[in-house]
């Protein structure tokens, strides 16, 4: 198939897509479409950024389309659900686009925004629905939602939303939706252990892969930097000096090393930002219109917050922290080379992760390139203090935010009991080789005074 026409698309999406940067099918479309405006429940294994939304997206609308019946009030016939917010305002936007000149109405409803008025927009019901988890679960609970005519399910992400941190959510979700119905689940990679979780929720599926589970896209040069923890933040600015003006997209394991970095690199000139769940919806949106317009050139993000951003000019990633999940690997450095464009990815590693290096090169099936540096011996691993330990010296982002949970779906946690609180010690010197590099001349260094324990709130639900 080489254009949309051939895939029997309805001619009103054809006409909406000659009004988009469309133009023809990429692999994963040209397969994944024809099954799913067949009816199949699917499983669709692509790269990020080669259009997966489009390739669910398109053939549900063709399939709206030919219901005359709508919705009702606080009805939907189709539901999307995402992990993130900027994922789904992503796929709401690309919807809007297709359904130009038709009569399907999409909405989105996501955490961070007016829950009064999400619940008034849903009393004239809508075709698609595009939700998180959290969220969603609140609309059902007050019933400003019903689903007992949603006929369609899709989960982008699919291995992020079936992981520990959504699987309960979604099994809520899900009681509320007629066994009958058409099912789709989308990502860049499936372990296994979640492909067993997904097959629960498809019938006979048909699985669609263009490219082997966690091959990242063809065109991302890819290497790793070895380099203690203390000496990152100076390479991240060496790398960052090296291509002025271009885009750049930097991975922090924590949200609280995501706030330090971006702090360190605007005290250097330049202009950066950070996003991450702690930040409000209003805060993470205008970031993130920032870095598309261009007034911010480079952001700091966890891997839940960057879920879902595709800006074209990203053109270098920067695993600051390398990811504790090896599959992360793949989505992150899938935030460049967009739409068939090039990028490059340096991941800085540390003795203490090796380990999460290794599991990266086994699910690419080979070793990453060394750029910098050189692997570290066994006695220097064996030695290295590992998350979690020598919390009181491993407080900032240069340390790769050890002594700091990583941004999770985790169970919240109760309360400590209370009790008589530590004498507060005595101010020591920096340690050598920290994250606060000396002061420069007209321009403050990093800061000298520690940073407070226990930054974020508590837990949340996944939103």
């Amino acid at each position: 198939m080489t254009t949309f026409a051939e895939l029997g698309l309805s001619p009103r999406l054809l006409k909406a897509l000659d009004q988009t940067a469309l133009k023809a099918p990429t692999p994963i479309q040209a397969q994944a479409i024809p099954h799913v405006m067949a009816g199949r429940d699917l499983i669709g294994l692509a790269q990020t950024g080669t259009g997966k939304t489009a390739a669910f997206g398109l053939p549900l609308l063709h399939r709206l389309l030919d219901r005359t019946n709508p919705p009702g009030p606080r009805h939907i016939h189709a539901l999307i659900l995402a992990p993130t917010r900027e994922l789904s305002t992503q796929i709401k936007d690309n919807l809007e686009s297709f359904t130009k000149g038709t009569h399907l109405k999409v909405l989105m409803v996501v955490g961070g925004q007016s829950l009064n008025r999400q619940s008034e927009a849903l009393k004239r019901g809508a075709d698609v629905l595009v939700a998180t988890p959290g969220r969603l679960i609140d609309l059902i609970e007050r019933g400003d939602v019903s689903l007992e005519k949603c006929g369609y399910l899709v989960l982008d992400e699919a291995d992020h939303m079936l992981d520990m941190g959504f699987i309960h959510s979604l099994r809520r979700i899900a009681k509320h939706i007629p066994q009958r119905r058409q099912t789709l689940l989308f990502s860049a990679t499936m372990p296994k252990d979640i492909e067993e979780v997904a097959d629960t929720y498809l019938r006979n599926p048909v699985r669609v892969q263009v490219a082997p589970p966690g091959k990242p896209a063809e065109k991302v040069t890819q290497g790793v930097h070895f380099i203690p923890n203390g000496d990152k933040a100076k390479l991240l600015e060496s790398y960052l000096l090296k291509h002025p003006g271009e885009q750049a997209l930097v991975f922090s394991r924590t949200k609280h090393g995501a706030d330090k970095l971006a702090k360190v690199l605007g005290t250097w000139g330049f202009k950066v930002g950070a996003i991450h769940g702690n930040r409000s919806q209003n805060q993470r949106d205008r970031i993130l219109t920032e870095f598309k317009a261009g007034e911010v050139d480079v952001l700091v993000a966890t891997d839940v917050a960057a879920r879902g951003i595709d800006i074209p000019t990203v053109r270098h990633v920067y695993n600051f922290d390398m990811p504790n999940v090896p599959e992360n690997y793949v989505h992150r450095i899938g935030r460049t080379a967009r739409a068939g464009a090039s990028g490059s990815s340096i991941s800085f590693c540390a003795p203490a992760e090796m380990g999460e290096l290794q599991a990266i090169e086994k699910i690419l099936k080979k070793p990453l390139p060394v750029v910098g540096g050189a692997p570290w011996a066994a006695d220097v691993v064996a030695a290295a203090p590992k998350p979690g330990q020598n919390r009181g010296q491993n407080r900032g982002p240069g340390r790769g935010g050890q002594g700091r949970k990583p941004e999770a779906s985790a169970a919240p946690k109760g309360p400590k009991p209370a009790g008589k609180p530590a004498t507060k010690p005595a101010a020591k010197p920096a340690p050598k080789g920290g994250m606060s590099p000396p002061a420069r001349p007209g321009g403050g260094g990093a800061g000298g005074r520690p940073p407070r324990r226990g930054g974020g709130g508590g837990a949340k639900r996944p939103s």
